[in-house]
């Protein structure tokens, strides 16, 4: 795990002050159920961001969520259904939906951007690096 990531999400946590969505975040069963549904299975950083990260509230970016409740707005397993039906990689893991936009890992562990025009060529080396040009810095 980069350290990187831990202290973007340290910088999310400070600037949101704090700030949640309702929904738990999810723990290891509920990660390992997801994985399992999709047979995937995600990598470290991810899953250290969906505990860490994935319920924070803050400016308009709202990470796609692990739910018990598969019908809960911005569920990770709904959204990709659509995703992939609006052309998103197949190989890509969509990690949040903005106004039918996505931001996803790549294979390689990037983040990258996908528009409905289609794949653009917008993307960001790490997800620590996406928290904070994205979704803390706006851009």
């Amino acid at each position: 795990m980069q350290s990187k990531l831990i202290e973007a999400v340290g910088a999310l946590i400070n600037a949101s002050a704090g700030e949640r969505i309702r929904l738990p975040a999810p723990d290891d069963e509920l990660i390992d159920s997801y994985e399992s549904q999709m047979e995937i299975t995600f990598g470290d950083e991810y899953r250290y961001f969906l505990k860490n990260a994935s319920t924070i509230y803050f400016g308009n970016i709202e990470p796609l969520v692990l739910s018990r409740d598969i019908n809960s707005r911005g569920d990770l397993l709904q959204a990709i259904k659509v995703a992939r039906r609006l052309g998103v990689p197949f190989k890509w893991l969509p990690v949040c939906e903005d106004n039918g936009d996505y931001y996803c890992l790549d294979q390689t562990g990037n983040i990258r951007f996908w528009s409905g025009d289609g794949v653009s060529s917008e993307s960001w080396p790490t997800l620590a690096d996406w928290i904070i040009d994205v979704w803390i810095g706006g851009n």
